[in-house]
């Protein structure tokens, strides 16, 4: 299993740079977490819009999900150059039915919807599926494929539940919306301290912090957090590659 790192801004992404989105690739399958603000510009430095095989979305707020509109035109326009490619299936969760509705598209993509309490089996991939704490409905994924498990805490406060979520994983992508001193859970995202209590509680393998703040010394997250976990820690940046 290879994760591609894409976006990784939490609100909006930062000049020339983009907003939540991970290519996960396994036996060749390509799946896009997240769509974000710049992610299409950004993705195609890796992968071609018409070779994805499917995009899996967490939750609806726009620094998740602002480029699917322009993924969607993107292949639309292969379609105009007689290169029409097969229907992207677009998995979300049906909290949201206005904003679920808009992942299906002129035959170009088409909305999936998830059902949370089941795995779900998108090509070679098994995603389990946790309710985050967020303003809005979110989902946290534990993706397994190959043996290797990584969990994606989507955007969230700390919850006890994420422990044996995340229990083993070999990766831990943990949003990192804020540094130790600060207080992120009316705004339901966690800080440093958070991330380094859950990442050794569950005994994952390694962490990359993302969804990061646009202000103070960013290295300071992966010090904080390490001062509870000894195992590695990184902070997320434009085309970091994980091979697990």
């Amino acid at each position: 299993m290879k994760l591609t790192v894409i976006g990784f801004w939490g609100g909006y992404p930062k000049i020339n740079e983009a907003s939540t989105g991970y290519l996960l690739e396994h036996d060749g399958y390509q799946l896009l977490l997240d769509c974000g603000s710049g992610v299409l510009s950004k993705m195609q430095n890796f992968i071609e819009p018409e070779d994805l095989d499917a995009v899996l979305i967490s939750h609806y707020h726009a620094d998740h999900i602002a480029d699917i509109g322009v993924l969607q035109h993107a292949r639309i326009i292969k379609d105009f150059l007689g290169e029409k490619p097969e229907t992207l299936p677009i998995y979300g969760h049906t909290l949201d039915e206005y904003e679920f509705a808009k992942l299906t598209h002129k035959g170009i993509t088409e909305g999936v919807a998830y059902d949370p309490q089941k795995t779900l089996k998108v090509g070679p991939f098994a995603v389990q599926f946790l309710r985050t704490n967020h303003p809005v409905p979110c989902f946290a994924m534990r993706i397994e494929a190959g043996g290797k498990a990584l969990v994606y805490t989507a955007d969230t406060s700390f919850k006890d539940e994420f422990i044996p979520f995340s229990t083993d994983a070999d990766l831990l992508l943990a949003e990192c919306n804020f540094f130790s001193h600060q207080d992120g859970r009316n705004a339901g995202h966690m800080n440093s301290t958070d991330v380094g209590k859950l990442a050794k509680e569950a005994g994952v393998k390694q962490v990359i912090l993302t969804h990061l703040p646009q202000y103070g010394e960013l290295s300071k997250l992966v010090q904080e957090a390490g001062e509870i976990y000894n195992g590695p820690i990184a902070l997320a940046e434009y085309g970091k590659v994980v091979t697990l």
